[in-house]
Order: C-alpha cells, then sequence, then structure tokens
C-alpha cells in the first residue's frame, strides 16, 4: 500500500478515536448535569407533605407484587416474610413458583398454612400450565397468594402474575430482593403526581446488600461489601443508577426499569403485549414496547423514576458468575435492539428515535466492541511501528483522568444525597475502586460483553446460564 494514502488512513482512525471521545466526555458531562437537576428536582418536591396516612387507606389503589421463583427453598420464607410486612394496605404479594425442582413450594405451604383455591384462569393464556393456586387459611397472610406452574422462564411466570392480577398496578420484581417498609408508598405517590401524562411504569435504584446486616427481612445495618468485585458493582451502579438513569429521566427518555424492581400500569402493559419469552432482557424490551405502544396510541404519557433507596438485593461475587450475568445482560441488548431497530433515528419517537436509541447503540452496545477490537489494533499498529505514541498517552490519560472524576462525582454525590455509606473509610474504599477499576473489573465486563454478543450472533447460547446466589438471609 502506497505510504501516503496508509498515513491518510491512520490520521482518518485518530480523527474517528477522538471525535468518538470527545462526544463521550460531552455526553456524560451533560448527563452528570442532568442527573443534578433531577436529583435536587426529586428532593426539593418530595420535601414536603406526608402521604403515608393516605396511601394506608383502604381507598389507596391496589398493587401486586409479582415474584417469580425458581429453586428459592433456603430464603422463599424470608423473602416473602418481607413482602408481607411492607406498610401499605391495599396490596398482593404473588409469588409464582416457576417449576421448582426443589422444596421451594413446600416451604411456603408448611410456612404460610397454604391450600389449594379454585380461580379461574383464561383458557387462551399463552404460557405455561399453571398446576395450583394456593392461598394461605390464616388471616395473617391473606395478602399472599402462591401460584405454582410448569417451568417457562422469568418473562412467562411475570406474564401469567399480570394476567390473574386484578389489581391497577403489577409490581415486578426478583423474590430475593429486599424492599423497604415504605417502598410501595413511594411507587404509589409517583403514579398519581402527574396530572397532564399518564404514568405508564415507575422505576428505582437498585442497591448492593451484600454484608449488609439482615435480619427476619429487615435491614437493620448498611455495611461496604467486603468482597472487592461486589465493591466494584456497587460503585458501577451508584454511576448507572444514580447517574445515568436519573439523567435520562430528566428528559424523559428512560428505555430500561430493572427487572429488580419495576413498577407498571397493568392495563398499558398488557396492551403492549406484556413480557417477551423470547429474550433474556425481558425488563429492558418491555419498556420499549410500552413506550412504543403509547407513541403509536398519541397519548401523553411518562416513566417516572425514584432514586431513593428503597431496593435491596445481592450482586454477584464470583467471576464466573458476574460474567454470566453480563453475558446475558449483552445478548438481552443486541436481542431488544434488533427487535425495535424501527426506532433507530426514527423522529416519529420523538427524542427516544433521535436520542435515546442511538445512545443505547453507539454506547451500551457498540462501545465494548469497539473497546475490545480497539486494543487488538493498538498490538496490531505497535507491531508495524505505527503508533503515535504522544497522541495515544494522551488521548489514554485523558480518558483515564475523565472516569476518575465520573466516578468520584457520583460518590461524593451519594454521600450529597443519601449518605448511606457515611463512614470515611468507606468513601476512600470506593474511590481507590474508581481509581483501580478501568484495568481491574472494567475489562472484565467488557468481556462479558463482546462473549454474549457473539454468542447470539453465532446463536451457540439462548438462556440465561448459571446464576447461583448466597441469598439475603445470608447476606450478613
Amino acid at each position: 500500500m502506497d505510504s501516503g494514502l496508509f498515513n491518510i488512513i491512520l490520521e482518518y482512525i485518530n480523527i474517528v478515536f477522538l471525535m468518538f471521545t470527545t462526544v463521550l466526555f460531552v455526553a456524560f458531562s451533560f448527563m452528570g448535569y442532568l442527573s443534578t437537576r433531577n436529583s435536587i428536582h426529586y428532593k426539593n418536591k418530595n420535601s414536603f407533605g406526608d402521604l403515608s396516612k393516605v396511601m394506608a387507606s383502604p381507598l389507596a389503589p391496589g398493587i401486586t407484587i409479582i415474584a417469580p421463583a425458581y429453586n428459592e427453598e433456603l430464603t422463599i420464607v424470608e423473602s416473602v416474610r418481607s413482602l408481607l410486612s411492607l406498610k401499605y394496605v391495599n396490596y398482593e404479594v404473588m409469588v409464582v413458583n416457576d417449576g421448582s425442582k426443589d422444596n421451594t413450594l413446600p416451604k411456603m405451604i408448611e410456612a404460610y398454612g397454604l391450600e389449594r383455591v379454585e380461580r379461574p384462569i383464561d383458557p387462551n393464556l399463552k404460557a405455561k400450565p399453571i398446576r395450583g393456586i394456593y392461598k394461605s387459611k390464616h388471616r395473617t397472610f391473606s395478602k399472599l397468594t402462591v401460584i405454582d406452574k410448569e417451568n417457562g422462564g422469568k418473562s412467562d411466570a411475570l406474564n401469567i402474575g399480570m394476567h390473574l392480577s386484578e389489581n391497577r398496578y403489577v409490581g415486578c420484581i426478583d423474590v430475593d430482593c429486599l424492599l423497604m417498609p415504605d417502598a410501595l408508598l413511594h411507587v404509589v405517590k409517583n403514579f398519581f403526581q402527574r396530572t397532564k401524562k399518564r404514568v405508564i411504569a415507575v422505576g428505582g435504584v437498585i442497591r448492593v446488600a451484600n454484608s449488609c446486616k439482615i435480619s427476619g427481612g429487615t435491614l437493620e445495618e448498611i455495611r461496604l461489601p467486603k468482597s472487592w468485585l461486589a465493591r466494584f458493582q456497587l460503585l458501577e451502579y451508584t454511576r448507572s443508577f444514580l447517574l445515568g438513569r436519573m439523567a435520562w429521566g430528566r428528559i424523559d427518555s428512560l428505555l430500561i426499569i430493572s427487572g429488580a424492581f419495576g413498577f407498571f400500569d397493568r392495563e398499558i402493559a398488557l396492551a403492549a403485549g406484556g413480557y417477551d419469552t423470547g429474550t433474556v432482557g425481558e425488563d429492558m424490551e418491555i419498556v420499549f414496547k410500552m413506550r412504543r405502544y403509547m407513541h403509536e396510541s398519541r397519548e401523553p404519557y411518562t416513566i417516572e423514576y425514584i432514586p431513593d433507596p428503597l431496593c435491596w438485593t445481592e450482586v454477584p461475587e464470583d467471576a464466573n458468575i458476574l460474567i454470566n450475568q453480563r453475558d446475558r445482560w449483552a445478548r438481552g441488548n443486541l436481542e431488544t435492539l434488533y427487535k425495535h431497530k424501527e426506532m433507530f433515528f426514527n423522529s416519529k419517537f420523538g427524542r427516544l428515535g433521535l436520542i435515546s436509541y442511538p445512545y443505547w447503540f453507539f454506547y451500551e452496545w457498540s462501545a465494548p466492541l469497539l473497546e475490545f477490537f480497539g486494543f487488538f489494533s493498538v498490538l496490531l499498529f505497535w507491531y508495524l511501528g505505527i503508533v503515535n505514541w504522544d497522541f495515544f498517552f494522551a488521548l489514554t490519560a485523558t480518558i483515564y483522568m475523565f472516569s476518575i472524576m465520573f466516578s468520584f462525582y457520583a460518590i461524593l454525590w451519594e454521600v450529597y444525597t443519601y449518605n448511606e455509606y457515611s463512614k470515611t473509610k468507606d468513601i476512600l474504599i470506593l474511590m481507590f475502586c474508581a481509581m483501580i477499576e478501568p484495568f481491574t473489573f472494567h475489562p472484565l465486563v467488557v468481556w462479558a460483553s463482546v462473549r454474549g454478543n457473539m454468542t447470539k450472533l453465532f446463536r451457540r447460547k439462548t438462556g440465561w446460564g448459571v446464576q447461583v446466589r448466597k441469598g439475603l438471609a445470608r447476606a450478613t
């Protein structure tokens, strides 16, 4: 190849990388600004007024908490007890036993005095067969309903719960998540605080429960995780939830609600088709689907996001389990983006098509691939002796310093707003994690994302993969 042409190609590559980096810097800086504005607005808006008496009234809107369970015998009793102790009157806890092969169902029957009841079921319901429906013979547990069905996956279990629920709102959570006692008060309040737009969904921040002191389904003391892998995820969750999703919520362009804590207008969720059983990214896909449905119906709507620490969950402390989880997330991203590809730069969907979808495509999906293959490109260029080292080190140092700055801001903003980790030692440990994350935890996440995309593209893997938890009852 002509040396002049080769130099032009190299300059073009440098310009592309510089532009891509600049766009990311601007986007993340603006994201930090938007999340800050939204957090301040939320705290000011909720600094007055006590809705606890109103929401404790029998006239408060009904809500069903749907919790799929598969082989959860070690923690199911404690998890259900926690859900039954929420500060709200008009709600139902619906546990869907998704064909567990252990003693999940017998444990619940014994602990809560369950007995089989008859209940009409739509014969046209497209889901795995229901084997039985159970209610407690004790008045104390009257809010509990247990559905036993053949195994069909989380999406299938959630769809059955939505169809059998008779309440206006449904909450779809992981059965081993720990909700704060006043969680439903915050959720229902957000459904009703809009007057000109219909709130179709409410999401919230997911907090890391590893190493916290938990007893009897109650969070007694918040502690920094002892596992370094969990600490990195805590930092990642703080950035993602407290900054990222708060920013997207500020411009009403949120495209994902965590499957661990998501609440929906049941009517809209069913009208949009419910959860897609053909994807492993069901929490993301249903938000895409509901937004598309509302856009096509031309009805004013919005999705609310709650920054309050209402939901705590266990994150993986084993690298292989973490990789399986992120592999699944990557496959879910690809499946959802492909299924809703008509939204890509489509002005018909407003900010969703022109901003949210492109961001998700270029950053959440393609950035890990570019980073992975870019690393090998640098090695190739080094081997060929054509690396502009001054430019390379300057760009790398700039990216590194910006990533640390963004992580530091997320940590300090958490301290300023909710201060869950008040010890100076804990803050310093998180800042240390931010400094070494680009060389330790981040490459692991990038590799998991690449693996997930490759396995999906070559169709060598379609399921969830192994997801093993210790259980919140043992989180102490």
